[in-house]
């Protein structure tokens, strides 16, 4: 419904649930995002709930399991003591199945506090249990009653540990447990659990972005649909046509709303009967029943017809029809589609022309020399009864289309020395002289449309003084002898610049060509080097951020930010060549509209306030920021960002640097000026070429390619705009802008 809409040929009914939707989406896809971010953020706050009462059920679970190990290794180890078993012996009994697989530790002491067992096995110590667990816990003091506890031993991590009194000869027994160990079940389902609401935050943000896309797409398809609506129906409206669809199975007929504006009615419903229509029209200029019968005998299938119509005034308006038969691909019926052109102007010119065609012979007819008019086909056009009489023809054989060589063997003109030859040029006068002695001069000129117009004159008097000026011309002939002679000396001089431009062109052709295999080499380099640079550029990222894992020294670290650095670095003057040399061959191609200079200006300013907060600079920006433009958005960012990092790059720390931005009428100057080095008086004409740079190759300590300001100036000439420079050693530079606004008249008063 849509395309139909777009095309004129049917109007779309509004759906009241469509409509009603269409005003609900923007609110929709407004809270969308808000939903799923809300949702994501409860799923993250019930991932983190949950992931806390796990990690406190894993330390109650070590706790438990530490107090029962504790409770059995105290009595194992006094039952051993009372059949007079060592303590390690009983120990190593135990370690293979309670203590080693979970990282535990066991330290048995005797009645005066020292170590005399442990399991791992330490060996002989002379340290004490107050001596491994701390001075500042209770365990010792209160042993089982103090139950398990959480410590942190001298010089080790975080324990959970629980001391028991044992049988003398031994003191107590020590069950020690790293909190790491204890929380590794709950690590791994951690992981698991991350993993779980990781993926499932990811998969619906994606699905959100891509409906998110998807309604943008939408949204913009919608907006080149009416742009295109309005487009055609503008034309339709400034060419005085219309288009019109007449369904021959139903009878009805659609006009567009340029054919109702055409004819000055007012649409009362989406179409029209035929008989409504043939009223319409007058009875004298066409009949569509006719039409119709023959359409539906299969004797037609096109219409191509002049008539007329009545419009709202009353008056008849000429309209010329073209339709073309066609059928509906999804009911199969038949339609008559075509335009229609107010052609009334043009039938007012074609009476104009005819009266005008009339005037025209009455003026022919009244000259007294004898005038001829031919056709690009050498056909005679008009010619008047002096010209008759000329050639003794008769008037009933002096028709419209006759040829030129029927006339001349027609003619009789026994008086004539010659007979009229046909020009070939584009003008040319030639004399006929006839038996009587009268003279004819016959002047002719070649039309526009190949034709050619003759007009004879009687030169009688003219050819008697020309004989008494015969004398004058042989007393001529020795100052032409001279002339002969200025006129070969001219001549030989001619030849030599002639040669001289033909070497000229053969220097300038091998130029041409020399500068055209340098842009191709410098394309074809830039692209050959941009592909490895861009493996080069990816992976040094990829080694730096550690995606698979870390690099195992700091120095590669700042080695591989080294080569990102220079690689991105490399990159640019590689983009800065390929520019150049598409500049330079003509193959940059601007794609100007209408642009905001402020958001142009905003972005370039944050391209360079990273290198201008390093150097403390002052950035100011200037004037008015909601001028628009007619140029090309990423060209003027470019120009801008070229000028303001050389500004940042030549100003010292603590600098300054300023874009101040005027409207002059019907262009706009911007000024970008800082506090930076400066550029000496005898290379202020040299910069802005391409390599070419304010130092020396020997001398020089900021890095560049000399590429920025070229480019710059090559884009602002290609808006039809240019660039100047000012410039004082030390003192600062100033580079000014001038680029036209492009824009309609009307649009320029506005932004005036």
């Amino acid at each position: 419904m849509r395309a139909r809409t777009i095309l004129g040929v049917a109007r779309s009914v509004r759906n009241p649930l469509h409509s009603r939707f269409e005003a609900l989406e923007p609110s929709v896809r407004a809270l969308l995002p808000a939903v799923v971010v809300a949702f994501i953020l409860t799923l993250c706050l019930g991932a983190l709930v949950q992931n806390t009462a796990m990690r406190d059920d894993a330390l109650e679970t070590a706790t438990r399991d530490i107090d029962v190990l504790s409770a059995l290794i105290a009595a194992e180890l006094d039952a051993a003591s009372r059949v007079e078993k060592s303590a390690e012996i009983a120990l190593a009994a135990l370690a293979a199945r309670y203590i080693s697989k979970q990282g535990r530790i066991v330290h048995v002491s005797a009645a005066d506090g020292h170590i005399v067992a442990s399991e791992p096995v330490i060996g002989r110590t002379q340290r004490t249990l107050v001596d491994i667990l701390g001075p500042t816990q209770p365990l010792t003091v209160f042993g089982e009653r103090a139950g398990v506890m959480r410590i942190t031993p001298p010089g080790g991590p975080d324990m959970l540990a629980s001391v028991r009194n044992l049988a003398a000869p031994l003191g107590q027994v020590a069950v020690m447990q790293p909190v790491s160990r204890a929380l590794g079940v709950w690590h791994e389902r951690r992981r698991g659990l991350a993993v779980l609401f990781g993926a499932a935050g990811l998969a619906l943000g994606a699905t959100t972005i891509a409906f998110m896309l998807q309604a943008r797409r939408a949204r913009a398809a919608d907006e080149d649909c009416d742009r295109v609506r309005e487009r055609i129906d503008t034309a339709l409206n400034r060419g005085h046509c219309g288009l019109w669809d007449w369904d021959l199975a139903r009878g009805q007929i659609y006009w567009s709303d340029s054919m109702y504006a055409m004819l000055g009615y007012d649409r009362a419903g989406d179409f029209m009967s035929f008989g409504e229509v043939s009223a319409f029209i007058h009875p004298d200029d066409a009949d569509f029943y006719a039409l119709a019968d023959a359409i539906s005998r299969g004797e037609a299938d096109h219409l191509d017809q002049e008539f007329r119509v009545r419009d709202a005034a009353g008056e008849w308006v000429w309209l010329k029809a073209r339709a073309e038969l066609v059928t509906d691909r999804r009911t199969r019926s038949q339609h008559l589609v075509g335009i229609a052109v107010d052609i009334s102007e043009q039938r007012r010119m074609a009476e104009r022309t005819a009266t005008a065609d009339a005037r025209l012979r009455d003026a022919v007819e009244a000259i007294s020399e004898a005038f001829v008019l031919w056709d690009s086909e050498q056909r005679l056009v008009l010619c008047n009864a002096k010209y008759q009489q000329l050639h003794q023809l008769p008037p009933e054989l002096l028709q419209a289309g006759i040829s030129h060589d029927e006339v001349m063997a027609l003619s009789a003109q026994p008086s004539m020395d010659r007979e009229p030859r046909l020009m070939t040029g584009a003008c040319g006068s030639y004399e006929a002289r006839l038996s009587d002695g009268r003279w004819l001069q016959i002047n002719g000129r070649r039309t526009k449309d190949g034709g050619s117009v003759s007009v004879g004159t009687d030169i009688t008097k003219l050819k008697q003084q020309e004989e008494r000026l015969t004398q004058s011309e042989h007393q001529l002939l020795l100052h032409v002898t001279d002339l002969k002679a200025s006129r070969q000396k001219l001549e030989a001089q001619a030849q030599q610049l002639a040669d001289l431009a033909e070497r000229y062109l053969e220097q300038k052709a091998a130029a041409v060509s020399a500068n055209r295999a340098k842009s191709e080499f410098l394309a074809n380099m830039s692209h050959e080097l941009r592909t490895p640079l861009n493996a080069i550029i990816g992976f040094s990222e990829i080694m730096e951020n550690g995606l698979f894992g870390s690099l195992g020294c700091d120095k590669y670290l700042d080695y591989v930010r080294d080569i990102r650095s220079s690689g991105g670095y490399l990159l640019g003057v590689i983009n800065d060549i390929l520019d150049m040399s598409r500049i330079e061959s003509g193959r940059m191609r601007l794609e100007k509209s209408e642009v905001a200079i402020g958001l142009v200006v905003d972005e370039a300013m944050r391209k360079i306030s990273d290198e201008s907060d390093r150097k403390q600079l002052t950035l100011t920006m200037e004037g008015p920021r909601d001028v628009a433009i007619h140029a090309d958005p990423h060209a003027l960012y470019q120009i801008l960002g070229n000028l303001l990092d050389n500004a940042v790059k030549f100003t010292p720390e603590g600098g300054s640097v300023a874009l101040r931005v005027r409207q002059v009428p019907g262009a706009l100057n911007i000024f970008v000026e800082d506090t930076g080095i400066g550029i000496p008086k005898d290379k202020i004409d040299r910069i802005g070429r391409p390599f070419e740079q304010v130092e020396g190759d020997l001398t020089r300590s900021y890095k560049g390619s000399g590429l920025g300001l070229a480019i710059a100036r090559s884009l602002v000439e290609l808006h039809g705009g240019s660039l100047r420079l000012r410039s004082a050693i030390g003192a600062g530079t100033i580079v000014m802008v001038h680029l036209p606004l492009g824009l309609p008249t009307s649009k320029l008063a506005q932004a005036a």
